[in-house]
C-alpha cells in the first residue's frame, strides 16, 4: 500500500492527457484559449500507459481520465483500452464535458468504466452559452441520457459562481428527483489562466447548504464514503443524491488520497502545488522503471500536509492545465 509522509494512504491517479478544451468556461481559462502545450511537450500514450502500469503495480487502484477535455484528443479510445487492462487496476473513470461522450458511451461501457464525472454547470441553455462561451449544451444533455440510458453512474459536477449561477443550485437538485444521478456541488477555485485569485469566498460548502436546507428542508446527510471529497446528501423521495466539495476550504486535506499527473507529465501530490516532479523528463531521459518508481516514493513521501501549505504562490495556472 502506498503511504505519503502524513500516513494518508494515496491510491487514485488523475491523469489529465490534455490540456486542450472544446469550451471556454470563464473560471477555467481566458476567452482567447491558453497557451497550448505543443505535441512534443505532452506525453505519448506509450509514455503515459508506462507510468500508470507503474503506478498501479506501486499501490494506486483507481485512475480518472480528465483533460482540458480528454476525447479531443486523437486515440483517445485505444488508450483506454489498454489502461482498462492493466492488472491490479480496480477502477477507470472519466471526467469530460460532454460535448463530444455521447456517441462512445456504447463502447465506454464495454471497456468496464462504470462512473463517469460530467460538468455541467446549468441547466439554462442562456447561462451554459455564458458560461462556457458555447451553445453546447444540448450535445451535454444528450451523453447524460446516454450514460443514464446504458447504466453507467452519473456525477454531475456542478462549480457555484457568485453572480453567475448560483440559482442554478435548486433546479440542479431537482434533477436528482427523478434521475438516479448524483449533483456535486463545487467551490470555485482561483485556477483560470489569468489573475484571478481572492483570500475569501462568498459561496463556500456553507452558503451552499444552507441555500439546498431552504428549498429542501427534508435534505438528510449520508454517511461520506472512504476518502470522499464531497459532503453527500439525500433527499426523501429523490432517485439521486446530492453533494458539496469544499475545494477551495479544503477540508478534506486530512483524508486525501490522490495524486495528479498533468498532461506535460508533471506530478502533483496537491492540486494546489506548482508540481514536485516531472515523470515524462525522467522516462525520457531513460530511466528504468525502478528508477522512476524511487523518484515517485520520494516525491510521494514529501507532500504538503493540505493545500494551504502547498499553496507557497499565487496560482495562475488554467485548470485544463492542471488536469481537474
Amino acid at each position: 500500500m502506498l503511504r505519503d509522509n502524513h500516513g494518508r494512504v494515496v491510491n487514485y491517479l488523475r491523469l489529465a492527457v490534455t490540456d486542450r478544451c472544446n469550451l471556454r468556461c470563464f473560471y477555467c481559462m481566458p476567452e482567447e484559449g491558453i497557451d497550448w502545450l505543443s505535441r512534443k511537450e505532452l506525453m505519448t500514450y506509450e509514455e503515459m500507459l508506462r507510468i500508470c502500469s507503474l503506478l498501479v503495480n506501486m499501490g494506486i487502484e483507481k485512475i480518472r481520465i480528465t483533460g482540458g477535455e480528454p476525447f479531443v484528443r486523437k486515440g483517445i479510445m485505444p488508450f483506454l483500452s489498454s489502461l482498462s487492462k492493466l492488472s491490479g487496476l480496480k477502477e477507470l473513470t472519466i471526467t469530460t464535458n460532454g460535448v463530444l461522450t455521447a456517441p462512445l458511451v456504447p463502447e465506454l461501457k464495454k471497456l468496464g468504466i462504470r462512473s463517469v464525472n460530467l460538468s455541467l454547470d446549468t441547466l439554462d441553455r442562456d447561462r451554459f452559452f455564458a458560461i462556457t462561451r458555447r451553445d453546447e449544451m444540448p450535445a451535454v444533455m444528450q451523453t447524460m441520457e446516454q450514460l443514464l440510458h446504458h447504466g453507467l453512474e452519473v456525477k454531475v459536477n456542478a462549480v457555484v459562481m457568485d453572480g453567475r449561477n448560483t440559482q442554478d443550485i435548486v433546479p440542479l437538485v431537482q434533477l436528482t428527483r427523478d434521475l438516479p444521478v448524483s449533483v456535486r456541488f463545487i467551490e470555485e477555485m482561483p485556477f483560470n489562466g489569468g489573475d484571478m485569485h481572492y483570500t475569501s469566498l462568498k459561496w463556500d460548502h456553507i452558503k451552499i447548504l444552507e441555500t439546498m436546507r431552504e428549498h429542501f428542508p427534508g435534505i438528510q446527510k449520508m454517511q461520506d464514503p472512504a476518502y470522499s471529497t464531497s459532503y453527500n446528501y439525500h433527499i426523501p423521495g429523490h432517485k439521486g443524491s446530492v453533494g458539496i466539495i469544499a475545494a477551495y476550504t479544503r477540508s478534506f486535506c486530512g483524508t486525501c488520497n490522490r495524486i495528479r499527473i498533468t498532461p506535460q507529465g508533471m506530478l502533483k501530490t496537491c492540486l494546489y502545488d506548482n508540481g514536485v516532479l516531472n515523470i515524462k523528463d525522467l522516462v525520457r531521459d531513460g530511466m528504468n522503471d525502478e528508477e522512476v518508481g524511487a523518484n515517485l516514493l520520494k516525491a510521494i513521501d514529501s507532500r504538503a500536509k493540505d493545500g494551504w501549505q502547498a499553496e507557497k504562490n499565487k496560482i495562475h495556472e488554467s485548470m485544463a492545465a492542471i488536469g481537474g
